[in-house]
């Protein structure tokens, strides 16, 4: 229930029962009370209806009453009439001024609401007139000493324990009360009797009332910061926000103490301005310009392109035209939501920090059953309460009804944003200026229908038509925002279908009579629903008996008890004129809807989940050949195409002179990235929104010259380095095609070493004159160094010898006649000694080479049993011509060739036929059998044997001795010399 846990709690709970519960027990079950005749006179129009105030501020700061006091006071109130008449006399006077409860300046403070839309007080009401507080009662037609009467026992004894009431100033013995009591009450006490005729009045509304006092920013500052410095008994700038916060919730958890603050709440910024420059402000400061076209400016956010509540033609106060809040210490925004469950923004201009609980929106029911059950009086007496900004509660009560609460402390320069359906509350620190406004993005429309329909269940009026507003959206898409334009097709197409199942339903309760009705043109009051308070639009159905009440389509039964047919249907479109507004709407935004969600999560993408280049060309594509207008969203992803295509550009570019520039030396250094650029330029591929396919190349690249760099200033480190390890690096260097500065070097250094090594390598093999004169000519370009030049002596000197026997082995190759075979090797063996490749000498060692083997050939041919082939002989011939050298044997075979073939002649000229198509060994060898096969065999035709069959057939052998070369030449000459000899 609130209370501190004490020891004392079971007596303060029963002492506040019998104080203030039992009686009005008591005057429930009937109890019969004695009557007094009064009759009330009222005196001038300052004191009369003063409400009734319990405590002062705050209560426990007041002093003890001193014992000799302690019962005079009551006992001494009415020691003659005319006494009486002045100290009943209830107001500002100086005996309720002991206790502070008629003092005009504490009665300034009192704690009020938040304005207009707050429920406040009516003092005017008629259920004023019963309260007694602040008029004379009029004895003289009274016994005189009935005034010291108890009506309970009809004594008057025991003075000092009698007890007047302070409504009616009727008398009681303390131990005649029930319960009894044991002393004279301190403050105001008021008899069964009033207690009765207080709880018999009809309730009044719960919430603040309005101050009268009217402040200056200035005024009210002072004011504020006196209240908290003298409060808390310390400088204002000292004290803690937790300890001001530990304190407001034990006050508002306190029964028998009040504190009264104001709160300048829900000032309108048309008639006071804003705390934020606007674009009608007077003499703008060029600094301010940009803060008055800002986004963030409270009074451009609601009508910002994208925002819903753009589209409302009148200025709602409070909704799209802010409201400023001038706070105090302890002033308190109640527990409540949004207007239409819309978003709300809150800027703290400067002052104090201000203090926000708040609920998520999707706990708002919990949050609401929590309420009630904490307080149900309340909301049984108002079951709207919590739209009123009246009612506040500690958040720990909350948390334990499973409620979840967040909080925060907003401190100047901050905002504070509500989200739909989201209870908050709060309080402010002390003395500081906010300004808040709602606003409305596309997401909200959904929402916003939903709680037009838990207003109508809970007979709210609506501030503006939902209905109507969607509408009038849906009037002019080409006006809207893309996503404002998908948002408001999804609710209208759910807005359309309810509307064609209400008229169906009121078609076949029996309503056949309709007309049109502009709606727009009616006053809010004048479109409401009789029964849900729910402003019209669509359509409402009135009857005949009365044309000043309408509902709605929902409790048309509500109406009246009439005959359906007594009843109208008022609409504002046909339903054959709802889908060409739809259609509109679908037109404009159903093909943006998916492609919009797309762009976003492409741009928004994390690293790993981004789209390639392609895949934003395609949007592109899409939003092109879709028409889409040109919005933001879309002049984004064409930017972030644009700037990947030029980084894809660079970076195939870089890919492409990196195979160009294989070879070394290749390229312009004047065309090269550094490193430092190389870096840059991956970075900005890293922050591109997709994902660029050449930009792991860059990557790749990045990481290779960075090994690059680390290997080769160890490379150039070392004394002895390997050309190829050196020549390949360079090799990489050269292909990465970036401007580093360690190439150079490295390739100083490898020509050095690549010569060194050639030379060396050089002198160790075969060395010919042209190779040694290739590097005497690029050891002259080369730094001088020990090494080279001893090495170009080295080669000096090769040179020299190997051009002296090149000159001499030239000359025995060109002699005429040639030398003798021995005279060439001799003169083979001299030149050898010379470690060089000489291609004369070469020629000379494989022109002796050559002479030895033809020359064994030869003598090797003139020993054999049988005589040579005239084949045989030709070949050598052949072959002994092209020999430089002079051979003996030669010129003999030679003349045997020229024999052979003058026979051959002549043997052809006898046996031959003219353009025969044998051969002359075809001719001479005796082939009867040729063509004709043996028993079962079958004929074979000459043309289709194949050349070894007709060999093995004209030599009389067999195939596997065909194929022998030997056996073949043997049967050759034996056929030859029968022939010959038959011959």
């Amino acid at each position: 229930m609130g209370f501190p846990a004490n020891k004392s709690l079971g007596a303060l709970l029963k002492a506040h029962y019998e104080r203030i519960l039992q009686p009005y027990d008591i005057f429930n079950k009937g109890k019969l009370l004695p009557q007094v005749k009064t009759e009330v006179k009222e005196e001038d129009a300052d004191t009369t209806d003063k409400d009734y105030k319990p405590h002062k501020i705050p209560s426990r700061m007041a002093g003890k009453i001193p014992e000799s006091e302690k019962n005079g006071r009551r006992s001494r109130r009415h020691p003659d009439a005319s006494e009486a008449k002045t100290d009943t006399q209830v107001g500002f006077g100086s005996d309720d001024e002991e206790d502070g409860k008629g003092s005009k300046e504490l009665k300034r403070l009192q704690f009020y609401g938040a304005g207009p839309k707050m429920a406040g007080f009516d003092k005017s009401s008629p259920e004023d007139t019963g309260k007694t507080r602040g008029k004379k009662v009029d004895y003289s037609d009274q016994d005189p000493l009935a005034k010291y009467i108890c009506l309970n026992c009809g004594r008057g004894d025991a003075e000092d324990q009698m007890l007047l009431c302070d409504g009616c100033d009727d008398s009681y013995h303390i131990f005649c009360l029930v319960p009894p009591l044991l002393d004279i009450p301190k403050g105001d006490w008021r008899c069964p009797k009033c207690v009765a005729v207080e709880v018999s009045k009809p309730v009044e509304a719960f919430g603040f009332e309005q101050a009268q006092k009217e402040y200056t920013l200035q005024s009210f500052g002072e004011m504020a910061d006196k209240f908290k410095q003298d409060y808390f008994n310390m400088p204002v700038h000292l004290i803690p926000t937790d300890m001001e916060e530990r304190e407001f919730w034990r006050i508002v958890s306190s029964i028998d103490e009040d504190v009264t603050v104001e709160y300048g709440a829900d000032l309108h910024t048309m008639d006071h301005g804003s705390g934020f420059p606007t674009k009608n402000s007077k003499n703008l400061l060029p600094a301010d310009q940009e803060y008055a076209n800002s986004s963030w400016n409270l009074n451009n956010l609601p009508v910002l392109e994208g925002s819903v509540l753009g589209h409302i033609n009148c200025d709602i106060s409070g909704m799209k035209v802010p409201w400023m809040y001038v706070g105090m210490c302890f002033s308190t925004f109640c527990w409540h939501n949004e207007d239409h469950w819309s978003y709300s923004i809150n800027y703290l201009h400067w002052g104090e920090p201000k203090t926000w609980y708040g609920v998520p929106g999707g706990m708002a029911e919990a949050f609401e059953e929590a309420m009630k059950n904490a307080a149900p009086e309340l909301f049984h007496a108002q079951p709207d309460l919590l739209h009123q900004l009246v009612t506040i509660m500690n958040p720990n009560i909350l948390m334990k009804a499973g409620v979840p609460i967040v909080r925060t402390d907003q401190h100047a320069g901050e905002f504070v944003i509500t989200f739909p359906r989201s209870y908050h509350a709060g309080f402010n620190q002390g003395y500081n200026f906010a300004e808040a406004v709602n606003f409305a993005p596309p997401d909200w429309l959904a929402i916003g229908r939903e709680c037009v329909l838990h207003y109508s269940n809970l007979k709210r009026y609506c501030v503006f038509s939902h209905n109507e507003l969607v509408c009038k959206m849906a009037s002019t898409p080409d006006e809207l925002d893309l996503t404002v334009a998908a948002a408001t097709y999804q609710d209208m197409l759910r807005m359309v279908d309810l509307e064609k199942k209400l008229r169906r339903s009121l078609l076949h309760w029996g309503v056949t009579s309709a007309e049109r009705e502009a709606f727009e043109l009616l006053p809010d009051d004048e479109r409401q629903c009789d029964f849900c308070k729910t402003t019209c639009f669509l359509s409402a159905v009135t009857c005949t008996c009365t044309q000043e009440r309408l509902v709605c389509l929902r409790h048309y039964k509500m109406l009246c008890e009439c005959a359906p047919e007594n009843h109208t249907l008022r609409y504002r479109y046909t339903l054959d004129e709802l889908p060409p507004l739809l259609q509109r709407l679908k037109v404009r935004a159903e093909s943006f809807d998916h492609w919009a969600v797309k762009v976003k999560e492409a741009l928004e993408a994390k690293p790993e989940d981004k789209l390639e280049l392609s895949d934003l060309r395609e949007l592109v594509e899409e939003a092109e050949s879709q028409r889409f207008p040109e919005s933001e969203l879309l002049q984004t992803l064409i930017q972030a195409v644009t700037e990947a295509e030029k980084c894809a550009t660079v970076a195939a570019h870089l890919a492409t002179k990196k195979v160009r520039t294989r070879t070394r030396g290749s390229g312009e250094a004047k065309s090269r990235l550094t490193l430092e650029e190389l870096r840059l330029f991956h970075e900005q591929i890293e922050s591109l929104a997709c994902v660029v396919r050449e930009g792991e190349a860059v990557k790749d690249l990045l990481n290779r010259v960075t090994t690059f760099q680390k290997e080769a200033v160890e490379m150039l480190n070392q004394d002895n380095p390997d050309s190829d390890v050196i020549a390949k690096m360079v090799d990489t260097g050269c292909s990465l095609d970036i401007d580093l500065p360690e190439l150079p070097r490295l390739k100083h250094k490898l020509q050095q070493v690549e010569w060194l090594e050639e030379v060396e390598e050089t002198l160790e093999g075969s060395v010919t004159v042209d190779c040694v004169r290739k590097l005497l000519d690029s050891g002259i370009s080369l730094p001088p160094h020990p090494k080279i030049e001893k090495a170009m002596a080295q080669l000096q000197q090769l040179l020299t010898n190997m051009e002296t026997w090149e000159e001499k082995a030239s000359q025995a190759l060109n002699a005429k006649p040639g030398i003798s075979v021995s005279e060439g090797e001799e003169l083979v063996k001299q030149a050898e000694e010379v470690p060089a490749h000489l291609p004369s000498v070469a020629a000379l060692k494989d022109a002796v080479k050559r002479a030895r083997e033809w020359t064994n050939k030869v003598t090797t041919l003139q020993k054999g049993e049988t005589a040579p082939l005239l084949e045989t002989v030709e070949s050598l011939v052949a072959r002994g011509r092209p020999i430089p050298l002079h051979l003996e044997p030669l010129a003999e075979l030679e003349e045997n060739v020229e024999a052979a073939h003058a026979w051959l002649e002549k043997t052809a000229r006898t046996f031959l036929k003219k353009n025969s198509h044998l051969t002359l060994l075809e001719v001479l060898v005796p082939r009867t059998d040729i063509g004709v096969v043996s028993g079962k065999r079958k004929r074979v035709k000459r043309e289709e044997m194949s050349a070894l069959q007709q060999q093995a057939q004209l030599l009389d052998i067999s195939m596997e001795d065909a194929a022998n070369s030997a056996i073949v030449v043997k049967a050759f000459k034996v056929t030859l010399h029968s022939l010959l000899f038959n011959e």
